[in-house]
């Protein structure tokens, strides 16, 4: 939930990387603003496409940009930060299925919340969390009922699901809950023809989200008997591939059918970013010109080969990290840099083995900002020559 779609700067340029910031930063302020400060732990990068998504539809307005004060993970920096019913509506939805996901850990009894007094303390701050998610919602005009509905529903889904359950039967309620938020940006954006487009990008990234945290996790919850989709059904790496690239596929469609006043970073994100993602899961993040290796698109399953990011011995993997311990170690790797650049470092939760995006350094050298001004053609490789598959779409 922390973060399927991480981008690498080095892929984004300097234009887009500061609007992604300003997202980032957006959706955090907006969170201790309307709702303390123990709520920004539930900043993370999937939930500020909410905001991308809503200011990418509407006319641009200095009213949409506010300086913020200094802050670590900016190196003490000020910086334009977005704020608005974008970075509102991405701070309710983040705060419900935050609050889902650590009711989730307590279930599982993963670390320090198997002790009885952190679970129940866990408990009153998810609950805090649901009622704060609602009430922003409500203002905004979005009926947060179908996150938890979606939220709720799940438990059972996975209770009745066995060898043979189609393995989208288990992917449905995370599809519903993303399709909705997705959708109602359309509605605070004044797009209503966007709509019905969004929410089948939301849906296809539910389904995305859902796989890749299965793909992710399927080795270390078969070492600690948790329960796992890929595994309770049957599914197949290859399969889950398959399913995988077809929602990408599907996104980008979606994102062709809506209408955008600057889609660009929304574009960059959901259409590019998600490949690197579904990369990251089922094969070396590699770019697709770098020499050597395996290629990006090979599933990691093949026989005699560990999946990349997974313990040398799966005999014996590492203890996951539990909720807030994480996010506290999640703030650290995305102060330094860690997680872009870095040759190796470990999971903030699943304490995993993880190769840095760029972590050669030079992977995207030469690539510049030579997408920034593009748009949505999908053609502006032509005089770059290595822009990290930045063409990859094919048009779309």
């Amino acid at each position: 939930m922390f973060g399927i779609v991480r981008p690498c700067a080095h892929r984004l340029g300097s234009r887009l990387k500061a609007e992604w910031t300003a997202h980032l930063c957006g959706l955090c302020l907006a969170l201790r603003s309307d709702h303390g400060q123990l709520s920004r732990i539930v900043t993370n990068y999937d939930g500020l496409i909410v905001s991308v998504l809503t200011e990418a539809q509407g006319p641009r307005t200095p009213a949409q940009r506010r300086t913020a004060g200094p802050c670590p993970l900016r190196g003490m920096r000020t910086a334009p930060v977005a704020r608005g019913e974008g970075a509102r509506l991405a701070a309710a939805v983040s705060l419900v299925l935050a609050s889902a996901k650590v009711r989730d850990h307590v279930a599982d009894g993963d670390g320090l919340l198997r002790r009885r007094p952190l679970a129940a303390a866990a408990r009153r701050v998810a609950g805090g969390w649901d009622r704060a998610g609602a009430r922003a919602g409500a203002e905004l005009g979005f009926d947060t009922a179908v996150l938890v509905d979606a939220v709720d529903r799940q438990p059972g889904i996975e209770a009745l699901a066995g060898p043979g359950t189609p393995l989208l039967t288990v992917t449905e309620p995370t599809e519903t809950a993303t399709a909705a938020a997705f959708a109602y940006t359309a509605v605070l954006a004044g797009r209503p023809g966007n709509e019905a487009p969004l929410a089948e990008a939301g849906r296809l990234f539910g389904r995305l989200a859902h796989l890749l945290d299965a793909v992710e996790d399927q080795e270390t919850d078969a070492a600690s008997g948790s329960w796992n989709p890929l595994t309770a059904t049957g599914t197949s790496r290859a399969e889950a591939r398959r399913l995988a690239d077809d929602a990408v596929h599907g996104i980008r469609l979606a994102l062709r059918d809506a209408e955008f006043t600057d889609g660009r970073l929304a574009h960059v994100l959901l259409a590019h970013e998600l490949r690197a993602s579904v990369d990251r899961a089922f094969g070396p993040a590699r770019c697709a010109h770098s020499d050597g290796g395996t290629p990006s698109g090979t599933p990691s399953g093949a026989p005699g080969a560990l999946p990349p990011g997974f313990p040398e011995d799966p005999r014996k993997p590492p203890e996951k990290r539990g909720f807030l311990a994480g996010c506290a170690v999640f703030t650290g790797l995305f102060c330094t840099g860690r997680m872009c650049c870095a040759k190796e470092y470990e999971g903030p939760w699943s304490r995993q083995k993880h190769e840095g995006v760029c972590r050669d350094g030079d992977c995207c050298e030469g690539c510049g900002d030579c997408c920034e001004g593009c748009g949505n053609c999908c053609n502006c490789c032509e005089t770059c020559g290595n822009c990290c598959s930045c063409c990859d779409c094919g048009g779309v």
